[in-house]
């Protein structure tokens, strides 16, 4: 089941990771930037809330989960025409960064994420949406 996190900024951010450490981390790390966060714990909950029409700016998204993996998901999400969303692939697997690329991901993160690659990521869409909005 998805879950939400407010925040005050207009930043959306789904988290798709079915570890609960892992997104409690990921979590209090994107808190810092005020964003609202949607929890979803496997791809097909990632893919289901852009079929009900929900829209995000970012999407951290896992690799190994049930139901449907990350790659998975970045697929039909991508296949849905949602272009300006910006997915940034996470694992600690060597081969997951070619996996996610090949799926459609715009870049890949290992695991554990860093703060300073998180920052880079939200630094890139604040300004891409500033820029949009001029």
């Amino acid at each position: 089941m998805a879950s939400k996190a407010q925040g005050s900024s207009s930043m959306k951010v789904l988290v798709v990771e079915d570890n609960t450490v892992q997104w409690m981390v990921l979590l209090q790390k994107l808190r810092n930037y005020q964003c609202e966060i949607t929890l979803a714990v496997n791809g097909k909950e990632a893919v289901d809330l852009f079929l009900e029409g929900k829209k995000f700016d970012i999407i951290f998204c896992d690799k190994d989960m049930p139901i449907m993996t990350g790659p998975e998901a970045v697929v039909k999400i991508r296949a849905m025409g949602e272009t300006d969303v910006k997915i940034v692939g996470m694992s600690a697997d060597d081969d997951a960064m070619e996996v996610f690329i090949s799926a459609g991901a715009d870049i890949f993160v290992p695991k554990p994420i860093k703060v300073q690659d998180l920052e880079s990521v939200i630094k890139e869409v604040v300004n891409k949406k500033k820029n949009t909005m001029v």
